[in-house]
């Protein structure tokens, strides 16, 4: 396969790290012995994806995309490339970040796994899981994000409340909930009410979420712990009124 080798050659001269190579080639590899053609078309692109959904997560499908892109564009065929699979927006709630501090998530920070937050005159730390940090490095990988914040527009603008906001709504129809119960702000409370239903640990999340006050978390778990308080008030001490009736009349 001599454009493969040719590609290898440019992704050395890109300065791609030796892993990213390796996985980059190997996936291409694999691409073109199933289009059985170094140049395929975007039909064979499609099929291909189409395969890869049947026997992978969608997080590895997106991966090998990557990979194939890069390839084709290289090429001079950008027009056969094709789009990621839509993930469900996982930052926010697997972090409990604010969709205004989303600019701080970069390039730089998924090296060390922790990303610095400056929000409302306070700075803390937000750490990102090896799960979320692979995620975000194939997402960047393929749009091209070398360096900076992560999510950004078209424009090159970091995306805010109205971007999330447009595309949550537009997942309702499909899913069949009622816009009006939908905000980009519910992620970062199924975050607070996830992490205080595995931790009980009222002090450690104020910190995650970045609020000084503990009482303004308790209000995001508030929810979380009617649910619990419910259930454990199913004690099995009332009974039906008729049993409680026939059991009285046996008695009397």
């Amino acid at each position: 396969m001599c454009r493969l080798k040719e590609y290898e050659t440019f992704l050395l001269e890109q300065e791609y790290s030796v892993n990213t190579i390796r996985k980059y080639v190997r996936d291409v590899g694999r691409f073109l012995e199933y289009a059985g053609t170094e140049e395929p078309d975007r039909m064979m692109t499609l099929l291909y994806k189409e395969e890869l959904q049947n026997h992978y997560q969608l997080s590895s499908v997106n991966s090998v995309l990557a990979s194939m892109n890069s390839y084709l564009k290289y090429i001079g065929k950008a027009d056969c490339c094709v789009r990621a699979c839509r993930i469900q927006r996982q930052t926010i709630g697997s972090t409990g970040i604010r969709i205004g501090e989303l600019k701080y998530i970069t390039v730089e920070a998924l090296e060390t796994g922790v990303v610095n937050v400056y929000s409302k005159g306070k700075a803390r730390m937000v750490l990102l899981s090896d799960a979320l940090k692979e995620l975000l490095k194939d997402y960047c990988q393929m749009e091209n994000i070398r360096e900076g914040s992560i999510f950004i527009t078209r424009n090159g603008c970091p995306v805010d409340r109205k971007n999330v906001w447009a595309e949550m709504k537009a997942l309702c129809q499909a899913a069949g909930v009622p816009k009006s119960k939908v905000f980009p702000h519910n992620l970062r409370h199924l975050f607070a009410c996830c992490f205080y239903e595995k931790e009980k640990d009222l002090v450690r999340l104020a910190d995650y979420l970045g609020h000084s006050n503990v009482e303004t978390t308790r209000r995001y778990t508030m929810i979380s712990s009617m649910g619990s308080w419910q259930k454990q008030l199913e004690l099995g001490l009332l009974v039906p009124r008729e049993k409680d009736k026939a059991e009285r009349e046996n008695t009397e």
